[in-house]
C-alpha cells in the first residue's frame, strides 16, 4: 500500500478539515469563484477550444480555464502549478 500524504488524507476527509483554519488562499479562491463569470467565459472560449478527436481527449474547458487563472494569480509556471495542485487542498477544491 502506498503511504498516504496529509493532502491525500485531507481529501478523503480524515478529520483534518474540521479543525483546519481557513487561509488567505482559501478566502481568495472563494472570492474569485463567486466573482469570475465562469460559464460566460467558457461560452466565449468554447468555439476555439479543441474538440474530442483521434488523439488524447482534451481536459475540460472550465478546469483548464481555472488552472490558467491560478497560474496568473499566483505567478506559477506550468510545472509549479502542477506541483501546487498536488500539494494544496484549496487549489484542488477550486
Amino acid at each position: 500500500m502506498k503511504q498516504q500524504t496529509l493532502a491525500m488524507a485531507a481529501d478523503q476527509g480524515a478529520g483534518f478539515e474540521t479543525r483546519r483554519k481557513r487561509t488567505r488562499r482559501d478566502e481568495f479562491l472563494d472570492t474569485m469563484n463567486t466573482i469570475v463569470p465562469w460559464t460566460e467565459l467558457c461560452a466565449v472560449i468554447e468555439p476555439y477550444y479543441p474538440k474530442r478527436g483521434n488523439g488524447r481527449p482534451p481536459i475540460g474547458l472550465e478546469r483548464m480555464l481555472r488552472i490558467h487563472f491560478v497560474q496568473h494569480w499566483f505567478n506559477l509556471a506550468d510545472f509549479a502549478c502542477e506541483e501546487a495542485l498536488y500539494d494544496s487542498t484549496s487549489l484542488r477544491r477550486f
